[in-house]
């Protein structure tokens, strides 16, 4: 087969190299269930049928015309394979967050016209109910659990024919390169979501260019969490697939620990959110340690803190290091399953601190960058050690440009540049300028004219009313580094200072009030009102604002109680922070810093 041109070739390219027992795996009833290539494709192929009986089709192949099939579900082979049968009849997918809110929904199944939905299961089941009659278009909703009074999604393999499975060679055949793949709905952190308009060159061209950026060999497994209906992980699934890399999915966020050790993956995907969690637990084991162990864990800790990338640090060291490796770091490794070659993030800022750590335990992270205007990849740190640099989002990616407006703003064009915003190219025509370069909203730089560096999101700027202005992402990431600090968002727009709401880790709280005489027992609630424990974030805080600039330095700060999570609003499904909504939900403590 010659160069794939669209991104469900991948089917027809694995089977005609080297077919795999477990392309894709998912877990049931506490068994994982593997899916051969041959069965996949097999699937693919009926569930295609089934819907082109249904009425779902191609149309006039404009992308108003095609019909809409919208998934609302977490990661399983399902999901894929309902991608890979809707866009081989040129359907389009349009995939929604199954913790979307029902008006979000109604507006986004209305928007696109969605004639039909998958869902997960009962709730995302009923959730699409209760709004089904205020959708016109929507004609079927069908369910991967069974679900009472739900239709099961193999009841529309059941309709495929013979007839059915001749008529999807000839559709398939039709669909271009430049055709569009997908609809995806960015939630983003202000107003209505708007439909990005992805094709095929889009997310195939990107997910060429980042093979090379990943690990070579074959035979490789994934584990794969996070959402699908993220690009990100779309577009890295294509990846894995034409590489002929296995899939598997974990069950759920809670159990990534247990699928890590089931599964020894080789790489996955994740947010800096869930690599500080897993960093948190390494670091409350090493406290519970006693004795000559914790005297080895933190030594081999703080080896890896001042580790440097493509630097030779001497012989000692290097010494240091390897035994720190074989003690210390080799158990990190195990904890991740033990065939770890590396770890992608991307999404949001990872701290620079957390990457050279993990580095010098032999588990690289690969921080990249992106936007789902972009199908997401702009450029992204290399497996190869001489393509990566700590601190930085790694070099470009092939055939992908960037230029710095004057004001900051990175501008990138490229075949990954979205085709635009569905029905809005009133929208489309604000972010891409008529030369096809895409306003990103991000502020940075080249450095080294080979490795882009993010210093702030351009809408995440603020300006104290001095007059100075403020990037809060590099000073939040900075007191993150901090064990008793788990999540911190900063203030101070058109106020005189920068005042910090700031959410403690309540674990490591406890352990502290135990070593300093204060009752542990306390609720969060009751900790973040004794005054030992303000003095102690004074002091800490304090500590920190050495490494910031005077108008940068956080003058007063609020505890809070709760942490911030996707389900009670504060976050965005990718684990951004929702500045506009903590700033609402927490006014009171916003106005007692600047009382």
């Amino acid at each position: 087969m010659t160069e794939p041109r669209r991104l469900f070739d991948c089917l027809q390219y694995h089977l005609d190299r080297k077919p795999l027992p477990d392309m894709l795996a998912g877990k049931a009833a506490g068994q994982w269930k593997k899916h051969s290539t041959e069965e996949v494709a097999d699937t693919v192929n009926q569930l295609s049928a089934g819907l082109l009986a249904l009425g779902i089709g191609p149309n006039d192949m404009t992308v108003e015309g095609r019909d809409k099939v919208a998934v609302l579900s977490k990661n399983r082979p399902e999901w894929v394979m309902l991608d890979l049968a809707v866009q081989q009849i040129g359907a389009l997918l349009t995939p929604i967050y199954p913790t979307i809110n029902v008006n979000e929904l109604e507006f986004v199944l209305n928007d696109a016209q969605v004639k039909m939905v998958f869902v997960n299961d009962e709730d995302t089941f009923h959730k699409v109910m209760s709004i089904k009659n205020r959708v016109p278009s929507l004609k079927e909703v069908f369910t991967f659990e069974h679900v009472a009074n739900g239709r099961h999604w193999k009841e529309v393999m059941a309709l495929s024919t013979p007839e059915g499975i001749a008529q999807i060679k000839p559709i398939a055949d039709k669909i271009a390169y430049e055709d569009a793949v997908t609809i995806i709905y960015t939630s983003g952190t202000t107003g209505t979501p708007k439909g990005v308009m992805l094709s095929h060159r889009n997310i195939l061209s990107n997910v060429l260019a980042c093979i090379p950026c990943f690990p070579p060999g074959d035979e490789m497994r994934s584990l794969s969490f996070l959402p699908l209906n993220h690009i990100f992980e779309r577009m890295v699934t294509y990846l894995y697939l034409f590489r002929g890399t296995a899939i598997y999915y974990a069950e759920s966020l809670e159990t990534i620990g247990e699928n890590l050790k089931e599964v020894q993956p080789n790489m996955f995907t994740t947010v800096p959110r869930l690599l500080e969690k897993v960093y948190d637990k390494i670091m409350q084991k090493g406290n519970e340690l006693t004795g000559m162990k914790k005297k080895l864990f933190f030594w081999a800790h703080s080896l890896a803190e001042k580790f440097e990338i493509n630097k030779d640090q001497g012989a000692w060291y290097n010494f240091q290091l390897s035994l720190a490796n074989k003690l210390i770091f080799s158990k990190w490794r195990e904890g991740l399953g033990g065939e770890l070659k590396c770890i992608v993030t991307g999404g949001a800022a990872c701290q620079v601190r957390l990457i050279r750590i993990f580095t010098a335990a032999r588990i690289p992270i690969m921080e990249g960058y992106g936007l789902t205007e972009t199908s997401p990849v702009i450029s992204v740190n290399r497996y190869q050690e001489d393509g990566r640099m700590f601190g930085s989002v790694g070099p470009l990616i092939d055939e992908v440009e960037v230029k710095i407006a004057e004001d900051g703003e990175i501008l990138s064009r490229g075949p990954n540049v979205m085709m635009g915003y569905y029905k809005r190219p009133d929208l489309t025509a604000e972010v891409i300028t008529a030369d096809g370069w895409f306003h990103t909203g991000d502020i940075g730089m080249m450095v080294e004219n080979k490795f882009l560096k993010i210093t702030d999101r351009k809408k995440e700027l603020f300006k104290t009313s001095g007059g100075k202005y403020v990037a809060p992402l590099p000073i939040e990431n900075k007191l993150k580094e901090s064990p008793f600090i788990e999540q911190v968002m900063l203030v101070g727009s058109e106020r005189k200072f920068v005042g910090a709401l700031i959410v403690p880790s309540f674990p490591n709280l406890k352990d502290w009030c135990r070593k300093n005489g204060v009752d542990e027992n306390l609720s969060p609630q009751e900790m973040i009102h004794q005054p030992r424990i303000i003095e102690m974030f004074k002091d800490l805080v304090e500590s920190f604002n050495k490494y910031f600039n005077h108008v940068e330095q956080v003058k007063k700060f609020e505890l809070l109680a709760d942490e911030w999570g996707v389900d009670t609003g504060e976050m965005t499904p990718k684990l951004s922070l929702k500045r506009k909504v903590i700033m609402e939900k927490y006014r009171d403590a916003v106005e007692r810093i600047y009382g």
